[in-house]
């Protein structure tokens, strides 16, 4: 059996965006590749066909994704294959294009081009359209001047990029850097005249939720100065061109809202009880209020981590009269079905990951994860569930796939879970070094799914072990609550759990183990090391070391500062401090290596560099790796390069220090 390597992630093809005909009759997708040489993904559409089961390519260009369905047979998707408008683009002015391609052969043709950064479409029937735009508010719109004037103004749009002006918090974004300014907001577009009518207000942040019988309905949040966590749930009249209100902004988090059985089903949260965090329960949408539908305290949508996803896709979908939608409970994400009496039904009984579905009256896609395998297309059956695509058999056919080991622990009197990869080749008479991988959030979670980093570490040699402490997703808000407790009890629970590994697993050498997170798992990560010598080494990546600085830098800083840890700058602030890791930075012996992207902007470079800089004053080996370009998805979408590199930095820290 072969060895797998760093870099086989390149050779593994990513699922994501299905979409369903309004027929059922097909669905699209959208599939991935790394491009090492080119240092790029490459993205094409493929087509599934239901009376036969077969799966096709649609598109070759490399560059096609977020597939939409304009009727039956017809699929639209943004493309740049303009040179002439690209070389625009590069000059200021804002352009978007759609193709359109037919399902039954032949080629993409161009369908409509829009002079505005588009960021999704919604065919409403006929020539008409509902767009959600990108607005700048703060910036020199190109297509206002005549082309006399355009020259200059293109030179000064040159000049202003020399410099940003903040007016208003979250001033950047990650992954997409400067927003002071911009907006979502939503525009009807008639093909027929190539006009566009706003829904919403220049300084609106909108989400469209859903469409039904001339109802467009939406999620909407106006502010200047300072985005809050609240949206108000409105409801557009395509005939009379009026907006009505639902339920106002200012009290409730929304994760999603839709048409049901003749009346809106939300899930919302007040952020009472639990914060931020507080998983919504399903309401119905009367008369100005929300009225209780379902009680559902676990996670809506999938947390369950994976470094081999590559783009996203639909967490739920009402059809049939119900509504199903993706759930993070225990270590697994399932597909469940909402009926307007309020019942739920788990539809899907393997462990695993769902990632998106697509549903229509005659079957349910998704695309999954199930036992070690990376991501392929499944329909549901009854019962079950078979798999109709096979992209990435031969990525993994014989290869070393450690299979995780279940290792239940209690700490505290709460019952807890975590798993081992046992090393290639395991032999219980000698001795192995060890690795701690702690997952993000803290809101998500691990489960039984590839993930490559730690399968490539098994494959090196090495125990790997990673479990749920307290804080994480899946298990309600009780469990999920750790706010003001940053620190405390996950870490005792991580503690707890490595001591559990090294009983269990005698053959771990205690003084070879490391560990690593990123993001949450960062932060952990520098926790752990101003706590304790236990460990070897260790890898912080897109960590955060001091909730001070992270609280006035970040983009969300200003509100999960405040929220996760009870306390601001000025209202406890030794609070806050207490739970920085870098207060215990002089406490740190262990040797560490940060990974930190110059783009990440929700745990900004400078809380590696603090870190880094702290370890270095007191004599204690560091090394920080910054990768220009990249934000914080780094490890699941950064450059391929990149990643490669990440990967060799982390790896090759655990080589040198642990063996």
């Amino acid at each position: 059996m072969d060895n797998l390597r760093l870099k086989d992630f390149l050779d593994y093809r990513y699922l994501s965006a299905l979409e369903m005909a309004p027929d059922g009759e097909h669905a699209v997708f959208t599939v991935s590749t790394a491009d090492l040489e080119n240092n790029t993904y490459h993205s094409n559409l493929w087509l599934y066909t239901r009376e036969n089961g077969r799966v096709s390519r649609l598109t070759t260009m490399d560059q096609e994704k977020f597939p939409v369905w304009l009727d039956n047979s017809t699929i639209l998707f943004p493309s740049m294959r303009d040179t002439a408008c690209r070389a625009k683009m590069e000059k200021g002015e804002r352009w978007t294009i759609y193709y359109s391609i037919r399902i039954d052969g032949g080629e993409a043709e161009e369908y409509l081009r829009l002079p505005h950064e588009v960021s999704s479409l919604i065919p409403l029937g006929g020539d008409k359209f509902l767009l959600t735009v990108k607005q700048h508010n703060d910036s020199m719109d190109l297509h206002a001047f005549s082309a006399a004037e355009k020259a200059e103004k293109e030179k000064e749009w040159k000049q202003n990029r020399d410099y940003e002006v903040l007016t208003e918090i979250p001033y950047w974004s990650n992954g997409v850097g400067f927003v002071n300014g911009q907006r979502n907001r939503l525009y009807l577009y008639d093909k027929t005249n190539d006009s566009m009518t706003p829904i919403t207000g220049e300084w609106e942040n909108a989400r469209y939720c859903s469409k039904k019988e001339g109802k467009i309905l939406f999620l909407s949040h106006l502010f200047q100065d300072k985005q809050e966590r609240t949206y108000g749930l409105f409801e557009y009249d395509l005939l009379s061109g009026q907006t009505c209100t639902r339920i106002p902004d200012g009290t409730y988090s929304f994760g999603m809202a839709d048409y049901l059985d003749g009346g809106i089903v939300c899930t919302a949260s007040d952020m009472s009880r639990y914060g931020i965090n507080e998983n919504r329960d399903f309401y119905w949408v009367k008369e100005g209020k929300l009225c209780p539908l379902a009680v559902h305290d676990l996670g809506f949508g999938s947390s369950i981590g994976s470094d081999c996803r590559f783009g996203g896709g639909d967490s739920y979908q009402v059809a049939n009269n119900a509504l199903y939608f993706l759930s993070t409970e225990g270590s697994s994400s399932f597909i469940k079905k909402l009926s307007p009496d309020g019942s739920i039904q788990t539809l899907t009984a393997a462990n695993g990951s769902a990632d998106c579905l697509a549903v229509s009256e005659k079957e349910l896609l998704f695309v999954g994860m199930r036992g070690q395998k990376l991501q392929e297309l499944y329909r549901l059956e009854t019962p079950g569930e078979v798999s109709l695509t096979h992209f990435n058999e031969k990525a993994l056919e014989n290869k070393y796939v450690a299979v995780p080991e279940s290792v239940p622990f209690e700490n505290d009197g709460v019952a807890l879970e975590g798993w081992v990869l046992k090393p290639k080749d395991f032999n219980p008479q000698q001795s192995y070094p060890a690795i701690l991988d702690i997952h993000g959030g803290p809101k998500t979670a691990y489960g039984e799914v590839f993930f490559h980093e730690m399968q490539l570490w098994a494959n090196m040699g090495y125990f790997v072990f990673f479990c749920n402490p307290r804080g994480g997703d899946g298990r309600g808000n009780e469990f999920a609550d750790i706010r003001g407790k940053y620190g405390t009890i996950d870490y005792e629970d991580l503690m707890k759990f490595t001591d559990v590994i090294l009983e269990q697993y005698p053959q771990i050498d205690s003084k070879r183990v490391g560990v690593t997170g990123g993001s949450y798992g960062g932060y952990m990560t520098n926790w752990i090391i101003g706590h304790t010598n236990r460990f070897a080494c260790a890898a912080s990546q897109r960590s955060i070391s001091n909730w001070i600085s992270m609280f006035c830098t970040t983009d969300i800083g200003y509100y999960f500062a405040d929220d996760q840890c009870a306390s601001t700058p000025w209202v406890q602030q030794e609070k806050l401090w207490w739970h920085s890791p870098l207060k215990y930075a002089d406490q740190v012996s262990t040797p560490t290596l940060f990974i930190h992207s110059e783009q990440d902007y929700r745990c900004w470079l400078t809380e590696g560099l603090q870190m880094f800089t702290a370890l270095k004053y007191h004599g204690v080996e560091a090394r920080l790796c910054m990768f220009r370009g990249e934000n914080h998805e780094l490890s699941r979408s950064g450059k391929p390069r990149h990643r490669v590199r990440r990967l060799e930095e982390i790896t090759n820290w655990f080589e040198e220090h642990l063996k």
